[in-house]
């Protein structure tokens, strides 16, 4: 097995600057990086990484929990903190929680006995292990939260600003000829979701529409569950819209209109909050409030990073994303149209038309 020293030898350089490049801890030229690395394909070096961090205390490795890696956002948003630790020199690993507050324990104990210099962290739709968390940051460990930010923890954040953007999507769907929306939300234990339903209805009341209780279906995650509660709710009164706060219940909506023999938009409008990944497949298009995913996980482990090279100290960072609306078919309410023939008709029905 080729040695540090053989690379060095090969590249015509000293051990130093093998190590600077390998660590990404010092900068090398160009010139000289490009010469290492040549030497290190050629002899098929492999660093010994748990050694050196057991020598040196760093092991330039960054661990990121989420939820659900099958939800289209979280894929995006690794790739973005990935591509971010790895113009750093820092490797990242990727751990599921499944939405488990138990299993999401356990990670975030695994992550810290793998020595990880930081922690990414979407808490899952639990409980937030608060002792747990404040116990890591004391440890010296930062953590920064993704989209969905626990209360009562003065921790780093990323996300949208879930409030602005849920009233955005709903704004439209109003502007569309909705009157009577229909929300339907994952747990609202989550601080993101009751900042989506309070955009919502923000959104209603800003229009001078008054938000009822009946048009609000509280759900979770599950697209079997969010679908059956919705087959229930659309047997009584039908809204002329249905907004959803996230991908999971927006396949649960859609799975719903399609058991009833609804369509969208022709018997009611649909937006979303939360890209589908198929979206361009669903006949019509759905629009979305897309969140930049990417760019999330990206700035959280700059944040991160910074943390880890110049300390934890000072006040929490907050960073707050701006969405975006991507208006498509599904929202094009034709009950609208009806609504104001039926208006018109009525008024020519008064002048004795």
């Amino acid at each position: 097995m080729p040695t540090i020293k053989e690379v060095a030898g090969r590249a015509g350089v000293s051990v130093g600057t093998v190590s600077h490049v390998i660590t990404g801890s010092v900068r090398v030229s160009e010139p000289l990086r490009l010469k290492v690395q040549a030497a290190i394909r050629e002899l098929n070096y492999h660093p010994n990484h748990v050694a050196r961090s057991l020598k040196t205390s760093r092991t330039r490795t960054l661990g990121i929990i989420v939820p659900d890696m099958t939800i289209s956002f979280f894929p995006q948003v690794i790739r973005g903190a990935e591509m971010a630790a790895r113009e750093r020199g820092y490797a990242l690993l990727a751990v599921n929680s499944d939405d488990s507050g138990e299993r999401q324990k356990e990670l975030l104990s695994l992550l810290r006995s793998q020595r990880v210099e930081g922690i990414l962290l979407v808490v899952a739709a639990a409980p937030t292990p608060i002792a747990q968390i404040t116990r890591i940051l004391e440890a010296g460990i930062p953590v920064v939260c993704l989209d969905r930010i626990p209360d009562r923890v003065p921790v780093d954040s990323v996300s949208v600003d879930d409030a602005g953007a849920a009233e955005m999507g709903v704004e439209h769907l109003i502007a569309m000829g909705s009157r009577r929306i229909a929300v339907v939300t994952g747990p609202l234990a989550l601080k993101n979701e009751r900042r989506r339903l309070l955009g919502y209805k923000q959104a209603l009341q800003r229009a001078g529409l008054a938000p009822e209780d009946e048009l609000i279906w509280q759900g979770n995650l599950r697209v079997e569950d969010v679908a059956a509660l919705c087959r229930e709710r659309l047997r009584s009164r039908r809204p002329d819209a249905v907004f959803s706060t996230n991908a999971p219940t927006a396949f649960g909506v859609l799975r719903a209109f399609q058991e009833c023999g609804l369509t969208t938009p022709g018997d009611i409008a649909f937006a979303t909050f939360d890209e589908l990944v198929i979206y361009d497949v669903f006949t019509p298009s759905i629009t979305t409030v897309v969140q930049p995913a990417y760019q999330i996980g990206f700035r959280a482990a700059e944040i991160l990073l910074q943390r880890i090279e110049e300390g934890s100290s000072g006040e929490p960072i907050t960073v707050r994303l701006p969405a975006t609306l991507k208006v498509r078919e599904s929202s094009q309410f034709s009950g609208a149209k009806k609504l104001g023939a039926s208006a018109n008709a009525r008024a020519g029905d008064a002048r004795g038309v």
